[in-house]
């Protein structure tokens, strides 16, 4: 079988689970610093009740262009980091826990199920169960992120300590765990689409006879990226509105703001008020972050493996000649 490795990717580099946390940690540091401003705009775009078109009057953003020039005239160059410390806390966090527990898992499928652990469904299900550890951890950092993300002028949060203690003080403990129906729902089918699609491509680049190594990884990475979030954006944009939600006063400067009674009510009314086309609202954006953030992340956890692996390999080395 082209491409087929018995042994998981981890393992077989001799790194263990907190070796590849490592790794996903910083992968997702560096990705973060990068794509932040796509999402700045996805969420606002997700955010906005109204059609995202020149020919209604009422929006205040209307695509891409138009709005990051909004953005930087009335917030300057840095609202397009709005939120960054608490997303560097997810892209942390969520790189750690995920592929920690990916590795685990399909080492865990490998040595006790006795499965092909570079299998395409192998991946799809370890990828999709990696994910959910990770998010059901890092929900209430990603509720703050958008709440950052979301605020107008003035600010509502002067900061995430700020943040904290007025969400809990004003909504509960399980204001921070908002939108967290849709998002387990989506991201297991979107992680193990990852995973699997970027399984599935390095298979098709190597049966076509291209050279392994960072530049594939970039590529496979963007295109699983692209292919998983259009499958799964509605999810992502009801999520987004459900973290919102009670959080109208310091929204009113960007538009009507909605109030949901849940999961299936705020279905419900983007169906009725927006349409199938407000299921799919920031999808530009998203789709050019999920391109840019899948392939780095895949890029920079593949690279920190290797640039782990090889300190190992030489520091082993350096101790056997010493003895």
């Amino acid at each position: 079988m082209v491409g087929y490795d018995p042994e998981p990717r981890v393992q077989g580099r001799g790194l263990s689970s907190g070796e590849a946390a490592l790794a996903g940690s910083a992968a997702g540091l560096l990705t973060r610093v990068i794509i932040n401003p796509l999402d700045v705009l996805k969420i606002r775009f997700q955010l906005q009740i109204e059609p995202l078109s020149l020919l209604e009057p009422r929006a205040k953003y209307h695509g891409i262009v138009q709005a990051t020039s909004t953005i930087f005239r009335e917030e300057g160059l840095l609202a397009f980091w709005k939120g960054h410390v608490p997303a560097q806390l997810l892209s942390i966090s969520y790189g750690a826990v995920q592929f920690a527990s990916f590795e685990f898992l399909t080492k865990f499928a490998h040595n006790t199920l006795s499965c092909n652990s570079r299998n395409p469904l192998v991946h799809f299900v370890c990828g999709g169960l990696a994910a959910c550890s990770a998010t059901v951890t890092v929900q209430p950092i990603d509720t703050l992120r958008t709440r950052f993300v979301a605020q107008g002028e003035p600010k509502v949060y002067r900061n995430l300590y700020h943040a904290v203690i007025t969400m809990y003080s004003r909504e509960g403990s399980l204001s921070f765990y908002r939108g967290l129906t849709p998002t387990v729902v989506a991201v297991f089918p979107y992680a193990g689409l990852q995973f699997a699609f970027y399984n599935i491509l390095h298979r098709i680049s190597k049966w076509a006879g291209a050279s392994s190594g960072n530049i594939q990884n970039l590529v496979c990475g963007s295109c699983a990226g692209v292919i998983s979030k259009t499958f799964t954006y509605p999810l992502d944009l009801l999520k987004k509105r459900l973290q919102v939600d009670g959080f109208g006063k310091a929204r009113a400067s960007f538009g009507q703001v909605q109030t949901y009674n849940g999961f299936l009510d705020c279905v419900f009314q983007v169906a009725r008020g927006e349409g199938l086309s407000g299921f799919y609202k920031g999808l530009s954006p998203s789709i050019m972050k999920a391109a840019f953030s899948t392939g780095l992340v895949f890029f920079w956890y593949e690279l920190f493996c290797d640039i782990l692996s090889d300190y190992k390999l030489r520091t082993d080395s350096r101790y056997q000649q010493q003895k």
